[in-house]
């Protein structure tokens, strides 16, 4: 009799402290369930979102490479190549979102590879579109950036807002001749690659081998070079939303099928120790019905 009363009174402090911690348990598994289901539908929401604007940013891009490769052709026709005695800037064209994979930062890694190769001894102007590829530059290269844009991204891209963007380097100060654009061109729905988009001056379109087949004068040379400029601008930037758009969707798309998982895990983790603390239960009162 004093045996079974001494360790009765152990057996209910012993089943009240697991019952305490697998309640615990519980209510924290259940927090955290309740956490990543709601994750799960924003990113649900944000794909639908994305899948929308895809096809939007598409048909944008495909006129935009219509007009830029057209415009651009006087390069190829002409064979421009810069000239040796000419400075250089790099123009990376990102924009203000995230949540859309690494796309920014490849942009940022393809702009390190050219710094790098100019040589040590080369100064770079570096000019940023978008505080994503800026804050990716800025831990390497934060000397070289000498101008940078934001407020990029939240819509389609404009050739008004190439073409102001253009006039703002124009006016800056920003010495430079030759300039190198690089973007994210569009290669599939699930696939982009950081691209070069070359920028020459007037003076190596003039000293191009086949320059001479075009009668053009040096007032008309100088705005078609400027248009030149802000529809390559124009044309990153529109692929470069388009890659992003894509990328967006993949990247909500896999971040709620991992939502998904988490919460198939949880659920059997929650039911787990559900049924682990009912079956103490049962024990603790079969357990104090047969020292009754």
């Amino acid at each position: 009799m004093f045996a079974t009363r001494a360790a009765q009174p152990t057996a209910s402090v012993l089943s009240a402290g697991i019952q305490t911690r697998n309640m615990g348990t519980l209510r924290e598994i259940q927090i955290r369930l309740n956490s990543i289901k709601n994750i799960g539908k924003i990113t649900k929401s944000m794909k639908m979102i994305a899948s929308t604007k895809v096809s939007k940013a598409q048909r944008a891009m495909e006129q935009a490479r219509i007009y830029g490769s057209s415009s651009a052709s006087i390069y190829e026709n002409a064979k421009t190549a810069s000239l040796e005695t000419e400075s250089h800037a790099f123009i990376v064209s990102s924009s203000d979102r995230g949540l859309c994979g690494g796309i920014h930062s490849s942009v940022a890694k393809a702009t390190r590879r050219l710094i790098d190769a100019e040589g040590s001894d080369a100064h770079s102007s570096v000019i940023v579109l978008g505080d994503k590829a800026k804050n990716q530059m800025s831990r390497t290269n934060r000397d070289d950036i000498q101008l940078s844009f934001n407020q990029i991204g939240k819509s389609i891209p404009t050739f008004a807002e190439a073409s102001a963007a253009a006039d703002t380097i124009f006016t800056s100060g920003v010495k430079f001749d030759n300039a190198t654009i690089i973007y994210n061109k569009f290669m599939s729905a699930i696939s982009y690659e950081a691209t070069p988009l070359r920028n020459y001056s007037i003076e190596s379109l003039k000293a191009s081998e086949n320059f001479a087949a075009y009668e053009l004068d040096d007032e008309v040379l100088q705005n078609y070079n400027e248009f030149l400029f802000a529809n390559n601008i124009y044309w990153a930037l529109v692929e470069g939303h388009a890659s992003e758009m894509s990328a967006k969707r993949t990247a909500m798309e896999n971040a709620t099928k991992n939502a998904g998982d988490m919460v198939d895990r949880l659920t059997m983790t929650y039911n787990r120790t559900r049924q682990a603390a009912i079956t103490s239960e049962l024990v603790d009162i079969i357990t104090g019905a047969s020292a009754l």
